[in-house]
């Protein structure tokens, strides 16, 4: 892997694109996890934002141990930088996981929803009677869930990550 791009370090460059993309996959997530609408029409855009994201995860991070190598060690800003950045393609992995087991399911409850109306619901009993829920709600509900917990602990670790970095690069200015 290339140390810099025209002069620069890589590093910087490639974490731009990981700090825009995984909270605007995170952004996304949530909303399609507790909105609908949002889910039917930017679900799998999100899915494709968050699976860029994870794979320019470990390209951030290796970039960012090149970096350290030039700079020398020693410095527990960078250390702690290093520390948080370690983690981060859990929180990613995680979201890219949750949000697409989130749309799986969306598309699954649709495909049942769309064949079921289809066709008459009628218990016998000449009374009118409630469709039994499925396990493909409970799988919606806690996809849901998962979701909703992963874009938060995703953004919140994201930040924790942006700020150790910021720090060591203007606290040692």
């Amino acid at each position: 892997m290339p140390e810099t791009i025209t002069g620069l370090p890589l590093h910087p460059l490639v974490v731009h694109f990981v700090v825009v993309l995984l909270p605007i996959a995170s952004l996304g997530a949530l909303l399609c996890a507790v909105w609908p609408a949002v889910r039917r029409r930017f679900g799998w855009l999100t899915v494709a934002a968050a699976a860029v994201a994870t794979a320019l995860v470990p390209v951030a991070t290796m970039s960012g141990d090149n970096l350290k190598q030039g700079l020398g060690g020693g410095n527990p800003l960078i250390d702690r930088h290093e520390e948080l950045a370690s983690l981060m393609l859990w929180w990613a992995l995680g979201l890219f996981v949750a949000v697409t087991a989130l749309m799986l399911a969306h598309n699954a409850v649709q495909r049942r929803t769309a064949a079921s109306a289809d066709e008459p619901f009628d218990d016998g009993s000449g009374s009118v009677a409630t469709r039994r829920s499925t396990g493909l709600s409970v799988a919606m509900v806690v996809a849901a869930l998962a979701t909703v917990a992963l874009a938060v602990g995703t953004g919140v670790h994201i930040y924790r990550v942006g700020d150790a970095g910021a720090r060591t690069v203007w606290e040692d200015v």
